[in-house]
């Protein structure tokens, strides 16, 4: 978490403010369990509950609670009670209810703490007009988009991959990370037209990261004050986002010109907050879009019988299309032909399963009874409720050798699998790395075409290698918001191929 920064406080303020909230915490902790609500585990620690023992090994932790307690239980999690539905028939029910458990209180909470949006919150009008935004991600204003991706990505490539022509090594997260914040900003927002733009684009994304590496800490009950430099970090970032600094790049995408006239209808166009709004929004554009790009290279450089089918399947497509992939020629395909490319498809979505721990989290507006095939559970106002995927992407009874990477596990007869069962009734959901239902990830078909077109690049044009030997194994850290990152880098080499 870095060092904390306590200037503000005075001794006395911060031993005040210290004692309160030890105050506070210890009072939350005494909850007992009533009649009907259930089994409770919090642990023996104020407000932390037992947050170590979830973090240190979440799918154990988990898999041993729910042979002790079945498949719902409430845990105390860095001062929040959650309670905990594992049984993946009752997925949908839970989800559908929009009247009893709410979504967007929940994701209020994290606008206000993460980003610093806070009108959003009690505004409903601003809110209902801002959702069909996402209506721009899709169908044919995503083809755009995807137009977009492949301009950025030749702009990133032809000057400088493409000259490598002796093996060059980087580290493999970094290198993800610093290519996909590079299309995706330039994607949705335009092009710096300054002449130091790799520098400006470099310091943008290092200062991104520094921050999104905060993000476990500002969506819990933490003060930002007390997370070391992260409030500035905040204010530095959302000011890079103002409409001001914004306008003056080229080429911006209709989903940010629809969302800044909105914002403009609801803020004076100086506002910081339209900033924040627009950070909030890049944030869920690339934060998971970078760890999913590094699992899925990862696991094809370490499988490959996977990077042999994959370049295979590839290659029949180009041939097909009359693409070329000599000097001089970039590949170009349409969406229909990405969707065609079912094994890299397949492969994407077993990174996903390997490594995705999004949880979909719902707050309880108001007391109410869960059923379940065994006995029906009382849920208390103010907790949270979440559905934890997790355990069911690597249960043996839904994914055959779930520990194992499976480049074709998505596959079936020549086309996309989407066929899983348990207990042996077909399963509505069975891989959520998005969510599901209405609160499901908008930006997906985004971050998914990027990922296959910077793959299909890759692959194409270069020669890749792992230098190192050591396992990779997600660092959960992340826990419960999306796409884990990998413990350590792993260092990697490529070059042009002859």
């Amino acid at each position: 978490m870095g060092r904390f920064s306590l200037e503000p406080l005075s001794l006395p303020g911060l031993a005040l403010a210290t004692a309160l909230l030890l105050l506070a915490l210890c009072l939350r902790a005494r909850r007992t369990r009533r009649p009907g609500e259930p089994p409770l585990i919090k642990g023996w620690l104020p407000y932390l509950g037992v947050a170590l023992k979830f973090q240190k090994d979440p799918l154990n932790y988990i898999k041993t609670l729910q042979k002790q307690h079945g498949d719902i239980f409430t845990l105390l999690l860095g001062g929040k009670y959650i309670t905990f539905i594992l049984d993946p028939f009752q997925y949908p029910l839970v989800l559908k209810n929009h009247k009893q458990l709410s979504f967007r209180v929940f994701t209020n909470k994290i606008l206000v703490k993460a980003f610093a949006i806070k009108k959003l919150t009690d505004n409903d009008e601003m809110n209902d007009e801002l959702h069909p935004c996402y209506q721009l991600l899709q169908g044919k204003s995503l083809d755009i988009l995807l137009e977009n991706v492949i301009q950025n990505l030749k702009q990133v490539f032809e000057p400088q991959l493409l000259k490598t022509t002796s093996w060059e090594t980087a580290q493999l997260f970094t290198f993800c990370g610093s290519i996909i914040f590079d299309i995706t900003f330039t994607t949705i927002y335009g092009n710096i037209l300054a002449g130091n733009r790799r520098k400006l684009i470099s310091e943008l994304k290092d200062d991104f990261l520094k921050f999104d590496d905060k993000f476990p800490y500002l969506v819990s009950d933490i003060p930002i004050e007390l997370l070391g430099d992260t409030k500035s970090l905040q204010k530095k970032l959302i000011k890079c986002f103002i409409s001001e600094n914004l306008a003056k790049l080229q080429g911006c995408s209709e989903v940010f010109q629809m969302r800044q006239n909105i914002l403009e209808k609801y803020y004076v166009r100086e506002d910081m907050e339209i900033g924040a709004h627009h950070l909030a929004f890049f944030w869920a554009s690339v934060a998971n879009t970078i760890p999913t790009m590094f699992w899925a290279m990862y696991y094809l450089l370490q499988h490959p019988e996977a990077l042999a089918a994959v370049r295979d399947e590839i290659d029949r497509l180009l041939q097909s299309t009359g693409q070329k992939k000599g000097p001089g020629f970039f590949i170009h395909l349409t969406r229909e032909q990405l969707d065609s490319l079912i094994c890299l498809e397949s492969t994407i979505l077993e990174a996903l399963r390997l490594c995705s721990s999004t949880t979909s989290i719902r707050f309880v507006q108001e007391d109410l009874t869960l059923h379940s095939e065994i006995k029906d559970f009382h849920i208390r106002k103010g907790d949270l409720v979440a559905i934890f995927p997790l355990l069911l992407h690597v249960d043996p009874e839904v994914f055959d050798a779930p520990e194992e990477f499976r480049y074709d596990r998505f596959v079936e007869d020549g086309k996309k699998k989407t066929t899983f069962y348990k207990r042996g009734k077909k399963l509505k959901c069975y891989l959520m790395p998005f969510g599901y239902g209405a609160s499901k990830c908008p930006g997906r078909f985004l971050a998914v075409i990027e990922i296959k077109q910077l793959l299909i690049i890759l692959l194409t044009y270069f020669d890749l290698e792992i230098i190192d030997d050591k396992p990779m194994e997600p660092n959960y850290k992340r826990l419960l918001f999306g796409i884990q990152h990998p413990k350590s880098d792993v260092l990697f080499r490529y070059k042009v191929k002859s």
